[in-house]
């Protein structure tokens, strides 16, 4: 068995962590807040560049906007956009940060105590304590959000028509949120409630707005929270404006519809690929168990585990960042 002086075994310890460090930067160098933020920029502001005719209103209005995108991404970061306190909100889970270290806590503590009990190397058990821990948790945490999040955003064009046709009626913004809250379901009757409160504990609507875009943090709240902050600014047809934006994110729905669609064989592929060694490895322990013992009952068969595992998490890493796509 590896003991913890083995220098292979620190080795391996150290390619991993360098390893997962140079992923982590690579992935907020590309795809992170800042990163995107300076892609929505670009695109606003060269949206209309070939244009030469464009009034002095059209130029100021994106630069209002691209201020106010700017804004929003400052105001993310400096609240932590990456702590906890912050994901179960956007899963929606009534739990404190202590309770939920506390529940993963118990469940590293017990991964560990099966792992050693099951007759598992001092190095494997702390693997399963890590990943029952830390990653799984984490992961059942980000699915929540990520559905609370795709639930918002199917009912949210729709919510956008009902404040268009309450405010083509004639009733203000305020008394269109309050029939959201009423008439349409969680999450976002939810939402429109926080905001509908904090107007009357004394919060501006673009206050309360920035809230709701911290607990969804999703770019057509976002979108809306921009639509209502520059139509206070300069006024304008509010009606007409949001039901341009209910447009907008119905487009953005069908384009992110056709591309999950057409991304599906990449995912099945991407699935089956990082399926077939443990399932294989199954197979061969039921069918040959002296065959494969020999990965568990040596060092080298502990390094080479070590190692197709880290390899197996840089590869599921990376065939994700290639079969999603952000719209």
């Amino acid at each position: 068995m590896i003991g913890l002086d083995d220098p292979l075994l620190w080795a391996a310890i150290a390619f991993l962590a360098i390893t997962a460090g140079i992923g982590v930067w690579l992935h907020s160098m590309l795809y992170g807040a800042r990163a995107r933020l300076q892609r929505r920029i670009k695109f606003s502001v060269g949206a209309g560049g070939a244009d030469l005719d464009a009034a002095s209103e059209t130029q100021d209005r994106r630069k209002l906007i691209s201020g106010k995108l700017k804004e929003l991404d400052a105001r993310r970061r400096q609240k932590g956009a990456h702590s906890l306190a912050r994901s179960i909100t956007q899963a929606g889970l009534e739990l404190s940060p202590g309770r939920f270290l506390g529940i993963s806590a118990i469940a590293a503590a017990l991964a560990a105590g099966a792992a050693v009990v099951a007759g598992m190397p001092i190095i494997f058990a702390v693997a399963v304590a890590v990943i029952c821990g830390l990653g799984l948790p984490r992961m059942a945490l980000g699915f929540l959000a990520r559905r609370r999040v795709g639930k918002f955003n199917a009912s949210f064009a729709d919510a956008i028509d009902v404040i268009v046709r309450s405010v083509r009626s004639g009733l203000p913004v305020g008394e269109a949120f309050n029939i959201i809250v009423q008439e349409m379901e969680d999450p976002i009757s939810g939402e429109f409630r926080l905001v509908v409160e904090g107007q009357r504990l004394g919060l501006t609507l673009e206050e309360a707005l920035a809230r709701a875009c911290e607990r969804v943090p999703t770019a057509e709240l976002r979108f809306f929270s921009i639509v209502l902050a520059i139509q206070q600014s300069t006024g304008g047809n509010l009606a007409e404006t949001l039901a341009k934006l209910s447009e907008v994110l119905r487009a953005r729905k069908r384009m992110r519809d056709k591309v999950q669609a057409m991304s599906g064989e990449a995912k099945a592929s991407a699935m089956i690929i990082g399926s077939l060694p443990p399932l294989v490895a199954a197979l061969l322990a039921v069918v040959s168990p002296h065959y494969i013992a020999v990965l568990f009952t040596t060092n080298v068969g502990h390094l080479i585990l070590f190692a197709g595992a880290s390899l197996m998490s840089v590869g599921v890493v990376v065939m994700r960042q290639m079969i999603n796509f952000e719209i």
